[in-house]
């Protein structure tokens, strides 16, 4: 029996949905469920390989690509990580969780690129803020940030995952300040400096007029009733959650490959497709994280998995302080200087014009043969897209693909 993929709801369920719902779909989410669909079929081509020892050959299609796919990143964090285990600095790593009330998830949906953008913002400046200060630590701190947008049921659930390296740069530069052991900053320092400033760009952004009110939402576009629905959510805590330390930097990077180029759902989660119903896996946060079963309708399943499909160009990476991309390198070099390490050996990356034969074998990694164990799979032969691509609307193009046996 093949296991089920989010790929075979798609098809099997995503014209029904689209009949329903289709004309309140974005670009992004009509593009995400069609890429999904055809991922790694004959409709995006492909190519055939055969061993060089004992001449068994294996089709395989092409990816789609689109970040949200399950099936798809792998190279792309596999290199991602390659250059992330290179920055990483023996030292204590926290990993610090910055999560935007319930109240304010819906204007986050209706909003994402700028109310994303501004929980990037707000997290980053209050960890440089507090970092910076002589009370806590009183340096200049770096770290990545991870925006998640889901929960475990794939309710809307924006949050943000921060790794932070255990100590900085002092002021002065002169020397490397370590956090105390097993701890970086006071959680309720961060949840309430987090709330103000995260409120106070909220506000301008709404005087910018850069925010959309729509539906329930739309009494919000008067300032005073904006206000009072803000000054609601201003009275409660809002949770900024430490989670334990990481041991070293070789959990860190476990963590990040898990983590940071996940999506909303994974196939190994999804359990069954039957009349109409689809069941997944998921882990109950009011109950200590117990391990349960979900069954949705399927309709109900495509639309909270498209509520964390992001827009076009928004970034759900990111670095800041010391690790910006900008400066990185620079200080990095220098937190090792003071740390009184030597520099990482960096591995030899080939030139694209480099025509070498190990250039050529990096570029082209070889796969085993799965039948003998001795050769190694060659491409021979590449496979043209079997279906013209349908721009005009998604449904026509899932109906063309055989539908998947999920039985």
């Amino acid at each position: 029996m093949t296991a089920l993929e989010l790929a075979d709801i798609v098809r099997i369920h995503g014209p029904a949905y689209l009949a329903a719902f289709g004309n309140s779909l974005n670009t992004q989410q009509t593009r995400a469920l069609r890429d999904i669909a055809l991922c790694r079929t004959a409709a995006l081509g492909g190519h055939v390989d055969q061993c060089d020892e004992c001449g068994h050959r294996t089709i395989s299609y092409c990816s789609c690509r689109n970040r949200h796919c399950p099936k798809c990143g792998s190279a792309d964090r596999a290199a991602w990580l390659e250059q992330r285990a290179a920055d990483l600095l023996p030292v204590e790593y926290f990993h610090v969780v910055f999560t935007l009330p319930q109240s304010l998830a819906p204007l986050a949906l209706q909003n994402q690129q700028v109310v994303y953008g501004l929980l990037f913002k707000a997290a980053a400046e209050t960890l440089l803020q507090i970092g910076a200060d002589p009370k806590h630590l009183g340096a200049r701190i770096g770290f990545l940030a991870v925006l998640h947008t889901w929960g475990q049921n794939l309710h809307h659930h924006p949050h943000l995952h921060c790794i932070i390296p255990g100590g900085g740069i002092s002021i002065d530069e002169s020397r490397w300040i370590s956090c105390r052991r097993h701890f970086l900053f006071p959680v309720k320092v961060l949840s309430r400096l987090f709330r103000a400033k995260f409120v106070s760009l909220l506000k301008q952004a709404f005087h910018q007029a850069k925010l959309g009110f729509h539906g329930k939402l739309q009494p919000l576009a008067k300032y005073r009733n904006f206000l009072r629905w803000l000054n609601q959510s201003m009275r409660s805590e809002w949770v900024v959650y430490a989670k334990p330390p990481f041991g070293g930097p070789q959990q860190v990077l476990k963590y990040l490959a898990r983590y940071t180029h996940r999506v909303a759902i994974s196939n190994h989660r999804l359990v069954a497709l039957h009349n109409g119903s689809v069941t997944f896996r998921w882990k109950d946060y009011a109950k200590q994280n117990q391990p349960a079963l979900m069954t949705l309708e399927a309709t109900e399943f495509i639309r909270r998995f498209l509520l964390h499909v992001l827009p076009k160009g928004l970034v759900r990476i990111r670095h800041f302080g010391l690790l910006a991309n900008r400066c990185r390198r620079q200080q990095l070099s220098r937190c090792r200087r003071l740390l009184d390490l030597a520099l990482p050996i960096k591995s030899h990356r080939p030139n694209p014009t480099d025509d070498s034969p190990a250039a050529e074998q990096k570029a082209q990694p070889m796969v085993r043969c799965p039948v003998c164990k001795v050769g190694c799979l060659r491409p021979i032969e590449r496979l043209l897209p079997q279906a013209p691509v349908l721009t005009s609307y998604v449904a026509r193009l899932v109906l063309v693909l055989p539908e998947t046996n999920t039985s």
